[in-house]
């Protein structure tokens, strides 16, 4: 059996080219990390890569922990798969030493501290929402390759502090930081390349060690992150890079569409692969989507894949994309959530249903109408799914239970365990810390309802610590809550995206045509993380001399969304 197995045409043209730089533009749901994996176990198999000398960077530990949980099932191991800050931190962590004399500096581990006391030492009283949007500042000069002066010439203020004033600011926290012998986090970045441009032998040995570089969602690149990688590859061409400019969604922490936009400007023998068949929404979702991005720069023509001919008719109806204006939020909100009421009612799992939104604010007054309408929700960005103090609790003790002799089956056990710790079998009433404790105890009980027949207890409770340290969370049976930019990478079949209004999508704060562009992006991120339906909302809010409906609602237009009235929203159908 082939890694180019099961590929559709234009994947298996990605995942074939093997040598030289390569850029895959890849839209949303077409399966980007299918080839990334695909492409790598293809190179192994064919003898092109040797598993050690490949390096796959991603932007996140999660998604480092998926594409190492892939390439395992591609029978590939020894690969590195790793974040910038993973590689450039294990390589300071060899070379530093040698170089130095001396281990490597500590990293920061509280930013925001460090800098209130950079203040104090300054005779500066920032609040602590001040000193965030400080470390932002800060983090962003960094990953754009910018001196402090050079920060202050651009005439960033925060706050009530002016560019001089920041400026200071900076300057103390370097000092502190160097007094220390710290490094933040941006710093590991700054001082990896710093040490592979000034020591031509670190440079040889990483050229040595990584041969062929992989980088996903090369749309997110930073200044920063480009010049290391630049180091890292050297004067070699074994580049692939993977990315989609319409889902570029932090430009405010330094994300750099560019770098894929001119990939083959920069790379006069790049070989670009486009990646348009979408294989997770419905043509109608897909139309939403090819509205709202028509004309932009880098945009794909995102077209659905044929439905096999033996495929059952779904047993929920597809819904139309539709958008329902309310009165208010208030409104808006009950609306939702009796609309969500009544899917679950007509067999929706409430895992299959995300409610996504621009800010966080937004989610108090959507938490409680789900739960006065008996939905349970957990809101996305919260504490990991490993480090909820109920999993905890759960994962020490099946370990303990493991090493006792067992009255029980396996299934038996763990429910005793669980049930030790607070578990039962009906599920206190929606909304709340009991009910989100419950949750998590009922899913890992689900995990082992799922587990082979053979599993004991011993050798689940080893998954459940190896799924902690890859991320492997396992999905809660609730409706989800998400910002935009928390939602990205996610999808689910029924998506309810909410606050499509002027002032909220796009944001008060975004002006001028590139924060707007931005804004327009991060609701093409909401809109292609649906799967089979689509409602989007917003409300007049009379109470705030009323509110315009979002310029993309206007952008799609009436021949990609059916405008229909509130009393409508519930059971929409395909008309």
């Amino acid at each position: 059996m082939s890694a180019l197995d099961g590929l559709d045409e234009r994947q298996r043209e990605a995942a074939s080219v093997l040598r030289g730089p390569v850029a895959v533009l890849a839209g949303a749901g077409t399966g980007k990390t299918r080839v990334i994996t695909h492409r790598i176990a293809h190179g192994v198999e064919t003898g092109a890569y040797t598993p050690s000398r490949v390096m796959a960077v991603t932007f996140t530990a999660k998604a480092a922990g998926e594409l190492r949980g892939r390439l395992r099932a591609l029978n590939v191991q020894g690969v590195a798969a790793r974040t910038f800050h993973a590689a450039a931190l294990s390589q300071l962590g060899f070379f530093w030493p040698q170089l130095a004399g001396a281990p490597a500096p500590a990293i920061v581990d509280n930013k925001v501290r460090l800098l209130a006391q950079a203040a104090d030492m300054l005779r500066l009283r920032p609040d602590t929402a001040t000193l965030r949007d400080l470390a932002s500042a800060i983090e962003w000069r960094k990953v754009s390759m910018l001196s402090i002066e050079e920060a202050a010439r651009r005439g960033r203020s925060v706050g009530r502090f002016d560019e001089d004033q920041v400026a200071e600011l900076s300057r103390a926290y370097e000092t502190l930081k160097d007094d220390r012998h710290q490094l933040d986090f941006e710093d590991v970045l700054l001082a990896c390349a710093g040490m592979l441009e000034a020591e031509p032998r670190v440079a040889a040995a990483v050229h040595e060690q990584y041969r062929h570089f992989t980088v996903d969602e090369f749309q997110d690149v930073s200044p920063l992150q480009h010049r290391l990688l630049e180091l890292w590859v050297g004067d070699r061409g074994d580049l692939c890079v993977v990315g989609d400019a319409s889902q570029t969604i932090y430009s405010f922490a330094g994300a750099d569409q560019h770098y894929l936009l001119d990939f083959e400007r920069r790379h006069a023998d790049a070989t670009v692969v486009r990646l348009e068949t979408n294989y997770r929404s419905e043509a109608g979702v897909l139309g939403v989507a090819n509205a709202l991005m028509k004309g932009r720069p880098g945009a794909l023509e995102l077209v659905p894949a044929a439905a096999p001919e033996s495929e059952e008719p779904p047993a929920i109806p597809v819904h139309d994309p539709v958008v329902v204006a309310f009165d208010d939020d208030a409104e808006e909100a009950r609306g939702v959530a009796a609309a969500i009421a009544a899917r679950i009612a007509e067999g929706v799992s409430p895992e299959e249903i995300a409610v996504l939104y621009r800010a966080h604010s937004q989610s108090g007054a959507l938490l409680q109408a789900l739960a006065a309408a008996g939905v349970a929700a957990t809101v996305l960005g919260g504490k990991r799914f490993f480090d909820l103090p109920e999993v905890r609790q759960a994962v020490q003790g099946l370990r303990a239970a493991a090493v006792a002799p067992q009255q029980h089956s396996f299934l038996g056990a763990v429910r005793d365990v669980l049930r030790g710790l607070g578990y039962t079998d009906d599920p206190p009433e929606a909304g709340g810390a009991l009910r989100d404790a419950w949750e998590a105890r009922r899913a890992v009980l689900r995990l082992a309802e799922d587990a082979p027949a053979d599993t004991t207890m011993r050798s689940f409770a080893d998954d459940l610590f190896a799924r902690a340290k890859d991320q492997h969370e396992p999905v809660l049976r609730t409706v989800t809550l998400s910002t935009l930019h928390a939602a990205k990478g996610l999808e689910w079949p029924h998506v309810y995206l909410v606050g499509c209004s002027e002032g909220l999508l796009p944001i008060s704060y975004a002006t001028g045509f590139d924060a707007i562009d931005e804004e327009r992006r991060l609701a093409y991120v909401g809109v292609t993380r649906a799967a089979r339906a689509l409602t989007m909302t917003w409300s007049r809010d009379a109470d705030r001399a009323g509110r315009r409906p979002s310029r993309f609602l206007a952008e799609i237009g009436r021949g990609s969304l059916r405008e229909i009235p509130p009393s409508a929203m519930i059971g929409a159908r395909r008309g």
